[in-house]
């Protein structure tokens, strides 16, 4: 049955790769698509098979000129807007999400190699970001009310003006929508830089929203590299602020080059992120969320849980578990219902995470299982599910960011370990506790230095929340009212009763 699901959804793929492939992907600048100033194009391969999908075009500085340009020249009639106005237009986008998501999820599948059955999700996922912060665009500007004996004060906010957004490769529509989304609802204008490596999903959205309605100049897309597209977008002196997803070393970058325009920038970086299962933890959950948190998504996700901190009473017994899911998944054509791991996005990507497995072997980790480079009917860009064993936080497979689907195991002895091999690294993203005890999860709450903690629970997401990190992980936080803190600027007014005594100068 998964293989004849999987030749209808190549069926239904075909059209809609047929677009790609007639014509490149263009800019969509002031409700227009534009080739790039210069005519020039970059490939985009899929990751499954290396088969060509079509041309994008390569954004030059003029580029992002006339985009930036645009977006400011269009953001007083949309800050001006009522919110309620901006709240159907929202909506009447996450509409035409749903409407159209089984299109938007087969083309991101096959142009990141995500595995369709969590690619299905996201776009319904984006449509609700699009609906949650549509619902809060009428109270956008609102503030509080601060009363003083003799003074009244209150605050409001208005938007900060045009912003750059920069997207990344895994997951980008939904990414894409999760910062889009909150900057239309707060009253700014947006210029995107989507990720060059999965361009697709991004001229779906940015058509979505046209034909929904959004005005012209409102939300313009530039594609291009980081180093040409990006730096412009970033330096430019229309932008008032960047939204940046990906990593932590290239949101060092992005912030320099804003320096000298004094930008707002909110960073969501890399992550190195610990799940701790204790010895009096329900077990068989614990090893559900543990393996799904770092080999769904093919483990290129920020919050994926890629290092185990596992007790040293249990730990013997409840690896040889994960060993044994791991050499049970799902390896495969991503467009079939039943694969659970895809390839990775890219070759460069893929040679990166393969080059940890001499990195484990050379640093005394052992490959419990996985370990080596792959292939589905001898294509793809896969690599082999993987655990490390017998390894130490010293070591680089657990101190950096390998965004795959691998899993570092480390034994600790106790609670007080457990910490300090939790944030002994340069990234505080997030943390997964497994344990009966509420009490600790009381005390570990208050002392992992991470953006965000979920306890008993994988990753689950919940719109209101603050989302983000710490240390090396990013700055800002996402989500609810959280997002409007970095898209508006807040104002406080204060006016006089006028029977307070003015203190006087040479006055005689």
């Amino acid at each position: 049955m998964s293989q004849e699901q999987l030749n209808e959804n190549l069926e239904k793929l075909s059209p809609l790769l047929a677009e790609f492939s007639q014509q490149p992907i263009r800019h969509f600048i002031n409700s227009q698509w534009v080739a790039s100033s210069t005519g020039e194009t970059f490939s985009n391969n899929s990751p499954i098979d290396d088969s060509y999908i079509g041309e994008v075009a390569a954004g030059t500085a003029e580029d992002i000129d006339t985009a930036c340009n645009a977006a400011a020249e269009a953001f007083d009639d949309w800050a001006a807007m009522p919110g309620k106005q901006r709240r159907e237009l929202l909506h009447a986008i996450a509409d035409a999400i749903v409407t159209n998501a089984e299109a938007i999820a087969l083309v991101e599948s096959w142009d990141t190699g995500q595995p369709l059955r969590f690619m299905s999700k996201a776009a319904i996922r984006g449509a609700e970001n699009y609906r949650f912060f549509a619902d809060m665009a009428p109270n956008a500007r609102d503030g509080l009310s601060l009363p003083a004996q003799k003074h009244i004060n209150y605050s409001l906010r208005q938007p900060i003006g045009p912003v750059g957004i920069i997207t990344p490769w895994n997951t980008p529509f939904m990414l894409s929508t999760w910062k889009i989304a909150p900057a239309l609802a707060a009253g700014c204008t947006v210029v995107h830089k989507p990720a060059e490596w999965s361009p697709c999903t991004a001229a779906l959205l940015v058509k979505i929203m046209h034909e929904a309605g959004l005005p012209a100049g409102v939300v313009n897309t530039v594609h291009g590299v980081g180093e040409i597209a990006g730096k412009a977008l970033t330096e430019h002196k229309a932008i008032k602020a960047i939204a940046f997803v990906g990593e932590s070393q290239t949101g060092s970058e992005i912030m320099k080059q804003g320096a000298d325009t004094l930008k707002r920038v909110h960073f969501e970086l890399g992550g190195k992120n610990p799940v701790i299962v204790f010895d009096d933890a329900d077990l068989d959950r614990a090893l559900d969320a543990v393996v799904f948190m770092i080999y769904s998504l093919n483990g290129e996700r920020c919050t994926s849980s890629s290092r185990l901190l596992i007790q040293k009473s249990i730990a013997e017994e409840f690896v040889e578990k994960v060993k044994t899911r791991v050499a049970a998944l799902n390896v495969g054509h991503p467009l079939n219902p039943s694969t659970e791991v895809g390839p990775l996005i890219h070759e460069k990507h893929r040679e990166k995470v393969a080059s940890y497995f001499d990195i484990a072997k050379d640093d005394g980790a052992t490959i419990a299982i996985g370990g080596n480079k792959s292939d589905v009917d001898g294509k793809g860009c896969y690599v082999e599910p993987t655990l490390f064993t017998n390894a130490s936080n010293s070591m680089r497979i657990a101190q950096e960011e390998i965004f795959g689907p691998v899993l570092t195991a480390i034994e600790f002895e106790d609670e007080a370990e457990a910490i300090e091999i939790a944030n002994g690294v340069r990234y505080g993203l997030a943390g997964y506790i497994w344990t009966g005890d509420s009490g600790r999860c009381i005390r570990l709450g208050r002392d992992l230095d991470v953006g965000m903690i979920w306890v008993n629970s994988e990753n689950n997401r919940h719109l209101p929340s603050p989302f983000g990190g710490m240390k090396a992980s990013g700055i800002g936080r996402d989500g609810g009212d959280y997002s409007f803190d970095f898209y508006m600027e807040t104002k406080n007014v204060c006016i006089a009763t006028n029977d307070h005594a003015i203190p006087q100068l040479a006055k005689s």
